[in-house]
């Protein structure tokens, strides 16, 4: 299991505040923005953001058609976490444009934030 950083711990801490992780969603509504790894070759990353405000600035340039939406910790534990898993895809946690940022596999995410789930 990965160590938990002091990123990773922010990020946790400030889901379990607002009940939410936020995500970028096209104008479509049916797809969601997913980068190359900077750690793995071959492997895609999902960038997640612990406030709407982090996630809105990256609304630009090639994500300019995005916008910040909000998934529930409930849902994201429920579907979201099984499917990233299944397709190989990682999570960015509090992801920053332009520098490498933390990525963790979707269950061991799962695992961190189930212990704050509702508390």
């Amino acid at each position: 299991m990965s160590e938990i950083t002091p990123e990773l711990a922010s990020f946790i801490e400030n889901v379990k505040q607002h009940q939410a992780v936020w995500g970028l969603q096209d104008e479509t509504g049916e797809g969601w923005v997913v980068c190359d790894s900077s750690e793995y070759e071959n492997t895609d990353v999902m960038p997640l953001w612990s406030s709407e405000e982090s996630a809105k600035i990256h609304c630009s340039e090639e994500w300019e058609n995005y916008q910040p939406v909000s998934i529930t910790l409930v849902e994201f534990l429920d579907f979201w976490v099984s499917d990233l898993n299944d397709d190989g895809v990682l999570v960015g946690t509090d992801w920053l444009a332009d520098q490498e940022c933390f990525e963790i596999d979707p269950i061991e995410l799962a695992t961190s934030l189930v212990n704050v789930e509702e508390e």
